[in-house]
């Protein structure tokens, strides 16, 4: 197959085909002949807790990931990136002759640092357990056996549902933190209002 025909086959595949996944399932996303689960994690907030207390919790992770086959820990910003705002706001700052123009601008620079200083905890952490399909289908119990070890370990922990997967997917895949609500189809919300 020649370069043109793998681009044309590429251009025909679905979004969830181009990022690897097979399909949606009651638990995760079904990825080849493994079922992925997610488990969001609350974080803590460190700058309250004391050095040993730090200590303990990473103690805790690391227990936690070294006691699990086949788990990963995804971490992703929650919040948007001003950056390209605020450099536009510097150089635009330096392009500006007016006093008074220039200080609204350092003004609007300084607000966007204000939110994103007050948005600079808003990460938000995932544990990602790979399940073999082969072996076994995955029980509630074996997951709900997975939650409970995490929780053992000290965290506030839930299980990802659909929309929460497509949002990390969207954060991960489209840097979209934006976005509340995702559709299965795009539009289908619409044309089920029109229904």
């Amino acid at each position: 197959m020649n370069r043109k025909q793998k681009k044309e086959q590429k251009r025909l595949l679905s979004t969830r085909q181009l990022m690897g996944i097979d399909q949606f399932t009651e638990n995760g996303l079904k990825v080849g002949r493994s079922e992925l689960v997610y488990f969001l994690i609350q974080p803590d907030n460190l700058s309250v807790l004391s050095a040993e207390g730090i200590r303990g919790k990473v103690m805790a992770l690391t227990n936690l990931l070294r006691g699990t086959e086949s788990v990963r820990l995804l971490a992703l910003d929650s919040r948007e990136s001003f950056q390209s705002n605020k450099d536009w706001y510097r150089q635009r700052m330096e392009q500006e002759q007016l006093p008074a123009l220039r200080e609204l601008l350092r003004q609007d620079a300084a607000h966007l640092d204000k939110i994103q200083t007050s948005n600079a905890s808003a990460r938000e952490f995932a544990l990602v357990f790979e399940l073999d399909r082969q072996k076994e289908e995955p029980s509630r119990s074996q997951i709900a056996r997975l939650e409970r070890s995490i929780r053992d370990q000290g965290f506030r922990v839930r299980q990802a549902n659909r929309q929460d997967l497509m949002r990390l997917l969207a954060v991960y895949y489209q840097q979209d933190v934006t976005t509340d609500v995702f559709d299965n189809i795009d539009g289908e919300r619409w044309a089920d209002a029109d229904a």
